[in-house]
């Protein structure tokens, strides 16, 4: 995949994230919500910097499995229960985000929602990727 990242000057600087994401390839790969299911299929961690790096780990897994890196991902959209504690551990998932997949960010979204599939889940994460 050839990847463009667009962060227009007009813009506010990104942290975190990437404006747009221009993205050439030849397979596309939807990645389905990931929340912190363990491989028993239930949920780890009790804080939301624990949850986020357990389905952070099972998005990453995925898109290892079709074939795909890190790099690859073009758009994640993470699903929050609470966007104010999301942005009150901002530096710490960030550092999480950093050390699993690096510092070249997809075009992202944060969301808050009133609750997750799992009630114990406080974060959610689906996107996609393009592959060469």
């Amino acid at each position: 995949m050839t990847t463009e990242r667009v962060n227009p000057p007009e813009l506010s600087p990104p942290t975190g994230f990437t404006h747009a994401v221009v993205a050439a390839g030849s397979r596309v790969v939807f990645l389905a919500g990931q929340t912190a299911l363990d491989g028993d299929g239930k949920i780890t961690g009790e804080t939301l910097p624990e949850q986020f790096e357990q389905a952070l780990g099972n998005l990453l897994t995925a898109l290892r499995a079709a074939g795909g890196t890190p790099a690859d991902l073009a758009r994640v959209t993470v699903y929050a229960t609470d966007v104010a504690a999301y942005r009150a551990h901002a530096r710490r998932l960030g550092r999480i985000w950093r050390e699993s997949a690096g510092r070249d960010y997809p075009a992202m979204a944060v969301v808050q929602v009133v609750r997750l599939w799992d009630e114990r889940a406080l974060v959610e994460l689906d996107g996609f990727a393009v592959l060469p």
